[in-house]
């Protein structure tokens, strides 16, 4: 594209001195580089060697006339406005000369005022085009660059050991780099262009790239990551991104794609090991368990203090074994994907109304104010498996009643962000330490301080709601300061 010239670069064509200048103190005056000459020919060598704007240029004169030179100055294909100087005597011509192309005219005699009007109306002209230019070559350079730029950063992705992705706003392929290629079983030389679709086989992901790219998911952090199988026997893991532009206007996505089989292969043995394992011990934990409460109730008021003491705290620790096994086993249906039942409309607000009903009287005997916050308007139903979302919040209401102290509140908020349901536990209960954030989900996992060290549980509670979450496509996260009170969020996305 060709450059448009420097607009402070003014000359002036006229064969009478004064004219000449005149209009030079002017536009020299106004900022502008003035130039000068006295006939057409010596105006066109002007030009010829140098970047020129703007030209006044006389119609009448010797030799080369105004309207040659006019049309000489169009043959040289060069973006430069001419304001023609003409006589009152001459107007038609100057009309004439416009319809060739001249910008402007001004007439003699003419004041100084008049002069720089006209100028400076040609300068802005001049630079609202070289904005036009700038803006044209900030939109040509798109995304779609990337797929033919042979630079370090195109140099740097191809050499990723990670398959990515890049597509524009209308969802097709515009960069991918030969790990993409090797994961998809796609030949080395498949050519961009096309839909997602064409590249990947997998519907939801492709219908989640395509949301993403056009710019529908509002919070970032919101996006879930996508795994889906490749021929039976391979697992991929795909993570997407928006590409933000200079003016925060989303221009298309980024996805990046890896290969976990060897992470779920790792993973189906763990899960089957525990199963196993947790199997063949509860059973004779249950025997125990009934035969130390048969010992208490057979023996009740034979035993001494310290004895039944003893007996029960080998109860109760049976007890808590059995309760493990027993999550240990929820976390194995819940990897297996074997934990969620069919999916269903749910009407989220009423099931978090009854779970809020059913533990008003657990935070009654502690004390506690239990509020459920409702919204305003209806919200959409989420299609789920209402056994999954009740251990989801029954879990995590439970935790808030049992980290707050006597007489503190809870609150349970649900409304929407986005395309996602978002459901709030909030107390102001113990806190927890930033330095357990990111643990409290990990298996077994428990904070313990003089506060805690009293509430029993198995450190597996935290561990099944995020697997549900997960299973249900959405997302939990937490924030909390120690003493003030701890809020866990989570978004379910609506179908």
């Amino acid at each position: 594209m060709q450059s448009t010239p420097d607009p402070e670069t003014v000359l002036v064509i006229d064969d009478e001195k004064g004219i000449r200048d005149g209009s030079e103190r002017i536009i020299s005056r106004m900022g502008c580089n003035a130039l000068t000459a006295q006939n057409g020919q010596e105006g066109l060598d002007v030009i010829e060697r140098t970047d020129v704007a703007i030209v006044l240029l006389d119609l009448k004169m010797p030799g080369i006339d105004g309207m040659e030179v006019l049309k000489r100055i169009q043959a040289m294909g060069r973006d430069i406005l001419v304001i023609v100087i003409t006589g009152f005597a001459t107007i038609e011509t100057a009309i004439e000369a416009m319809k060739r192309g001249a910008y402007d005219f001004v007439p003699k005699p003419f004041e100084p005022d008049q002069l720089r009007i006209v100028v400076n109306r040609a300068r802005e002209k001049i630079r609202l085009q070289r904005d036009t230019v700038k803006l044209e070559a900030e939109r040509q350079r798109t995304l779609a660059d990337l797929g033919t730029e042979k630079s370090r950063i195109h140099t740097i992705v191809d050499s990723i050991p990670n398959g990515i992705v890049v597509t524009n706003t209308d969802g097709q392929v515009v960069l991918m780099n030969p790990a993409f290629c090797r994961l998809l079983d796609l030949a080395d030389d498949t050519a961009t262009g096309g839909q997602i679709s064409s590249y990947i086989p997998d519907e939801g992901l492709c219908r989640l790239i395509v949301e993403i790219s056009s710019g529908r998911h509002v919070d970032f952090d919101d996006i879930p990551t996508y795994e889906f199988s490749f021929g039976g026997e391979r697992f991929l893991m795909a993570r997407g991104r928006p590409v933000i532009g200079e003016r925060k206007a989303c221009l298309g996505a980024v996805v990046t794609v890896i290969d976990i089989t060897n992470m779920k292969v790792l993973d189906r043995l763990k899960s089957e090991f525990v199963a196993k394992v947790s199997h063949e011990l509860r059973s004779p934990l249950s025997t125990i368990h009934e035969q130390l409460a048969l010992v208490l109730n057979d023996l009740m008021g034979q035993l001494s203090e310290s004895e039944e003491h003893l007996l029960s705290r080998a109860k109760e620790k049976t007890q808590g074994l059995i309760s493990t096994i027993g999550d240990l086993l929820d976390l194995s249906r819940i990897e297996s994907g074997t934990t969620c039942q069919e999916p269903k409309p749910v009407q989220l607000e009423d099931l978090l109304g009854n779970i809020v009903d059913f533990l008003g009287t657990r935070a009654k005997t502690k004390a506690q104010a239990l509020i459920m916050d409702r919204p305003a308007d209806l919200l959409p139903t989420i299609k789920a498996d209402p056994l999954a979302l009740e251990s989801i919040f029954g879990n995590l209401i439970t935790n808030a009643i049992n980290y707050t102290q006597n007489g503190g509140e809870i609150k349970v908020k649900v409304d929407m962000t986005g395309i996602n349901l978002r459901v709030r536990v909030i107390d102001n209960g113990f806190g927890i330490e930033a330095r357990y954030l990111d643990k409290i989900f990990e298996r077994f996992f428990r904070v313990k301080n003089d506060k805690t060290r009293f509430i029993t549980g198995t450190g597996l509670g935290l561990p099944i709601v995020k697997g549900l979450v997960e299973a249900l496509k959405g997302r939990i996260s937490v924030e909390s300061v120690p003493d003030k009170g701890t809020t866990f969020t989570v978004l379910l996305p609506v179908d």
